[in-house]
């Protein structure tokens, strides 16, 4: 973390980065941007009700859990972000004006009303640039896959979504293909979609371009329902058949 960053956080507050696994190895690296909805101390005086922090616009609801079950399974190396995609979002480029949105699925986020490009850059060094520079270095030191782990909700403004999980890529569909695959194999009925309920856009998705597209590795930005996933059971439920066909398409990419 850059001093300034370091400065903008308490030295009480938790780091931005939480990790997991054997780092150093693992033919896998899980990531996951919107792991936590923490609000840093700064900012609680103008953060919305806890109620509204406990929502999908703090969060992705059962992704973080859902994460750390691949990972065990796996045997992966994960990185998480601990800090609410609200105070900044850990998948967006700085330029993006979701990147610190004033307004999410019709909730007024009032420590976002007024920042300036000096709270901007803060919040950037403190909370969004370590997580990537841990992410950096891990595939520096070992280039490898890379799965960034979400969660999407059943309905957004009244508009159902039918899919239980979304396999997103851009360029490159290797890895993806592979795993819808193995997917429809494990579960034949499983309801799933390629670029659903989102695509990867450089002006929306920061993790996928920068360590995915970028270092020309294999990648996927994994899409999974909140409704699977938002108790601990319905997160090893689901890791019970995504493990094995995760496992079984990067067999098949070696």
């Amino acid at each position: 973390m850059s001093e300034a960053g370091a400065a903008w956080l308490g030295p009480d507050e938790p780091a931005p980065v939480e990790a997991h696994g054997p780092l150093d190895a693992g033919h896998l690296l899980l990531v996951c941007e919107h792991a936590g909805n923490r609000v840093p101390r700064r900012l609680q005086a103008l953060a919305p009700p806890p109620g509204e922090l406990a929502r999908h616009i703090a969060w992705d609801i059962g992704a973080a859990g859902l994460a750390r079950s691949l990972a065990e399974a796996l045997a992966a190396p994960l990185v998480l972000q601990r800090y609410s995609r609200l105070v900044i979002d850990g998948n967006r480029p700085h330029h993006a004006p979701s990147l610190m949105p004033a307004h999410a699925d019709g909730t007024e986020i009032p420590f976002n009303q007024a920042v300036t490009e000096a709270d901007r850059t803060a919040r950037w060094h403190a909370i969004h640039q370590p997580f990537h520079r841990r992410v950096a270095a891990l595939l520096d030191a070992r280039p490898r896959p890379v799965i960034a782990v979400h969660s999407f909700t059943p309905s957004l403004g009244g508009v159902a979504r039918p899919w239980q999980v979304g396999l997103l890529a851009r360029h490159e569909r290797g890895l993806a293909a592979v795993l819808a695959e193995t997917l429809t194999a494990a579960r034949p009925d499983l309801v799933w979609a390629f670029n659903q309920p989102y695509w990867i856009d450089d002006d929306t998705d920061y993790t996928i371009p920068v360590h995915g597209e970028r270092r020309r590795l294999p990648h996927l930005l994994l899409e999974v329902r909140n409704d699977l996933i938002a108790t601990p059971a319905g997160q090893n439920a689901v890791a019970a058949w995504l493990a094995p066909a995760i496992a079984a398409a990067l067999a098949r990419g070696q």
